[in-house]
C-alpha cells in the first residue's frame, strides 16, 4: 500500500500510514504538563474525586500518586515500563518526570514527559474539627447514689486515654478536648460518637454499670434539611464497690465482684453464689459497707452452735453451726456483719 505521508510502499502499515510516519505522532501516554494535589497540612491526607483520602502518608508518595493517577496509556502499548521521578520539589512545586519505555506494533520505544505537580495546602474538614474542639458525644461518668473515689477518677481518666488511643488508629476524631469537672461526675467531651461509644463500654468494662444514650438536636443541616443531633452517654457505675453488702431479692449478699454485665454475691445465710445481671441494678439495694464488718472473739463451740462475744456490748451470742465454721477455733477471731438487727458470720 502507498502512504500518504512519504509515499513509502514497501513497509508496515497502520490505518492509512506506514508505522514510520505513524510513531512520528504518536505518543505511548497522555498526561497534563500540570497537576494540582490538595492535601492537608496536619494529616497529609488528600482530597481525590470529591473526598479525603488516604491518610498520614508522605508528601513525596503523595506526588507519586498523583502522577500514576493522571497518566493514560494508549491501547496501542504493551510491555511497557513506567518510571516516575521527582527531580526536585521547590515550595509547593516539585517538578517530576514521566520515562516509558514500550512495545507499539513490534517496535520498542521510548519517550519522556515533564510534569510539575503543584501542592495546595489546606486543612481537611477532620482536621479543621479537631482545631475548634468538635466533638460529637459526651460521656457522663456517674455514680449511683454516692460520690465518686478520687482513685475512680484516675482511674476513669487512665482508660479514657486509653481507648483513643487505640481508637486513634482508625478514626481520626478520637480525642478528647475537654473534660468537664463537674460536683456529680466527669463529662468526657470525645471527637466522634463511634469512639465515644468505646470510651463508655470500657469504662462500663471496668466500672460495671448502666449505660444509656439520650441524642441532643443541635442544629439543621441546611443543605438537606436533616437534624444535626449530638448524644449524651451516661455511664452510671454502682452504688455498691466489692465486699459491700446488698439485698436483692429478699436474699442479702456480700458483693465479690463485678463486671460489665453482671455481678457475683454470696448469700451471707446460705453461703451460696448468685450472679446477678447488671441490667437489673435498680432492683439492688445497699445495705452495708465493707468498712462495717466487725471482728468478734469465738469463745465457745459446739455441734449446734459456735458462740462469739459481741464486739459492742461483750454479750454472748449463739450462731448455728454451718459447715463453712467447722474449722473455727475456740479463741480466734471471725467477722461479722450486723443487718437488720441480725448478726451474720462471714466465712
Amino acid at each position: 500500500m502507498f502512504c500518504p505521508e512519504c509515499g513509502s510502499t514497501d513497509k508496515e502499515m497502520v490505518g492509512d500510514v506506514c508505522i514510520d510516519c505513524f510513531l512520528k505522532e504518536f505518543q505511548m501516554i497522555e498526561m497534563p504538563k500540570n497537576i494540582e494535589v490538595e492535601i492537608c497540612s496536619h494529616c497529609n491526607s488528600k482530597f481525590e474525586e470529591g473526598k479525603w483520602i488516604d491518610e498520614f502518608i508522605p508528601e513525596e508518595e503523595i506526588i507519586y500518586r498523583a502522577l500514576e493517577r493522571n497518566i493514560k496509556i494508549a491501547d496501542e502499548v504493551s510491555n511497557e515500563i513506567i518510571n516516575l521521578e521527582i527531580d526536585q520539589i521547590k515550595g509547593t512545586i516539585a517538578s517530576c518526570f514521566v520515562e516509558v519505555t514500550g512495545e507499539v506494533h513490534g517496535v520498542q520505544i521510548d519517550e519522556t514527559h515533564d510534569v510539575q505537580v503543584k501542592i495546595k495546602k489546606t486543612v481537611c474538614p477532620t482536621c479543621s474539627k479537631m482545631q475548634s474542639g468538635y466533638y460529637e458525644t459526651v460521656v457522663q461518668f456517674r455514680a449511683d447514689k454516692r460520690e465518686i473515689k478520687p482513685e475512680e477518677y484516675t482511674k476513669a481518666d487512665e482508660i479514657v486515654e486509653r481507648t483513643l488511643i487505640k481508637q486513634s488508629s482508625s478514626d481520626k476524631l478520637a480525642y478528647c478536648p475537654q473534660i468537664a469537672k463537674l460536683k456529680e461526675g466527669y463529662d468526657y467531651y470525645i471527637g466522634s460518637f463511634k469512639s465515644g461509644k468505646k470510651v463508655a463500654e470500657a469504662l462500663k468494662e471496668e466500672f460495671g454499670g448502666v449505660i444509656k444514650e439520650s441524642p441532643r438536636l443541635i442544629s439543621e443541616d441546611k443543605s438537606t434539611g436533616k437534624g444535626l443531633y449530638r448524644i449524651w452517654i451516661s455511664i452510671r457505675i454502682p452504688e455498691f464497690e466489692i465486699d459491700d453488702f446488698i439485698r436483692y431479692e429478699d436474699k442479702i449478699m456480700q458483693v465479690k465482684s463485678i463486671s460489665k454485665n453482671s455481678l457475683v454475691g454470696i448469700d451471707i445465710s446460705t453461703h451460696k453464689k448468685h450472679n446477678i445481671p447488671m441490667k437489673n441494678m435498680e432492683g439492688i439495694e445497699l445495705v452495708k459497707k465493707a468498712e462495717d464488718v466487725e471482728i468478734a472473739t469465738i469463745i465457745s463451740k459446739s455441734p449446734q452452735f459456735i458462740q462469739i462475744l459481741d464486739p459492742i456490748d461483750y454479750s454472748t451470742v449463739d450462731i448455728d453451726m454451718k459447715e463453712e465454721f467447722a474449722d473455727y477455733n475456740v479463741g480466734g477471731e471471725v467477722k461479722l456483719i450486723r443487718i437488720d438487727n441480725n448478726i451474720y458470720l462471714l466465712s
